[in-house]
């Protein structure tokens, strides 16, 4: 049976991965691990306080648990990156090097590891951004991870490294806080609301960025996982995509449902990131190798996520 390994469990996307992985595996057969303590969510199986970049620590549990696969999610996020950069280099490349390095010293069946929207940068075509096309990221979380989208191909072509990768867009869910992204804000804004609180939005209003419910990334990342080698034509990392929107329409969406709700825009340093970003992204080739298409759009999102968070602040609707 596949036996799994999940860094970063603590995070945004690891907590909800680590969730379904579980579902899907069964709970002992998911190892969550991070350097933070785990949430309730997190100790319905085995948790082990990990830091990555200790590689015979990283070894020994691989070893201890016989370990299969690697979701290696541990990372420094855009926004935190650009106020530790020696510290989000470090952890970024040389985590995604020990946990390549162990999976090919150590024959591991697959590794899966997240890119971002944040490897492109001003010189990319900004609409339907193709999956093949200029980069030239300008923050040292883009350049991270470009440097680790061509690790990953390396190690694929010259270990044979099952290794594969999605270019997240911003995500957005309930079940845990946001970990510093630029993105973030699409989160932040869902608490403020059922809160009664007005809020103030660090990226002016027109500002498109690619988005998606976490629902539909944990959805991408399992399906790719699943799906067959040799129908894999990119191994660096795929383009996916699922909706597109401002501050203004979210802030619009939500008015649909709590319509009190307040905003204003005091746009700071994450603007200059978000600007070097694209508009919207084209997955075609996600579509075509794996059959990948999203489920949910921006209104079916804001109802799901307010629904959601009611429950868990205990709300009444």
């Amino acid at each position: 049976m596949d036996k799994i390994l999940v860094t970063g469990a603590c995070g945004q996307v690891g907590t909800e991965l680590t969730v379904k992985l579980r579902e899907i595996y069964g709970d002992q057969q998911v190892i969550a691990s991070d350097i933070a303590d785990p949430k309730e969510v997190l100790q319905q199986g085995p948790f082990e306080e990990l830091d990555v970049l200790d590689m015979d620590h990283l070894e020994d549990l691989i070893q201890d648990y016989d370990v299969t696969q690697v979701y290696h999610l541990a990372a420094l996020l855009s926004a935190k990156a650009e106020q530790q950069v020696d510290f989000a280099w470090k952890l970024n490349t040389q985590g995604l090097l020990n946990v390549l390095n162990l999976a090919r010293d150590l024959d591991l069946e697959k590794v899966y590891w997240p890119s971002s929207i944040a490897v492109f940068g001003p010189d990319t075509p900004v609409d339907q951004t193709p999956q093949v096309t200029i980069t030239n990221p300008n923050t040292v979380y883009g350049i991270s991870k470009l440097a680790c989208e061509r690790w990953c191909e390396y190690y694929y072509r010259k270990f044979d490294v099952d290794v594969r990768s999605l270019r997240y867009p911003g995500l957005i869910g309930y079940k845990a806080m946001p970990g510093g992204g630029t993105t973030d804000y699409a989160v932040d804004i869902f608490h403020k609301a059922l809160e009664g609180e007005p809020f103030e939005c660090f990226l002016e209003p027109d500002t498109y960025l690619p988005m998606m419910y976490m629902e539909d990334a944990v959805k991408a990342t399992i399906d790719l996982m699943h799906a067959e080698g040799e129908n894999l034509s990119v191994r660096d990392s795929y383009n996916v995509a699922a909706i597109s929107f401002s501050p203004a329409e979210i802030a619009a969406a939500i008015q649909n449902e709590i319509p009190d709700f307040n905003i204003t825009y005091q746009p700071d340093y994450r603007q200059e990131i978000a600007d070097s970003w694209p508009n919207s992204i084209d997955d075609s080739q996600a579509r075509q190798d794996w059959n990948w298409s999203p489920n949910y759009d921006l209104q079916a999102m804001s109802k799901d996520m307010l629904a959601n968070l009611r429950e868990l602040k205990e709300i009444p609707s």
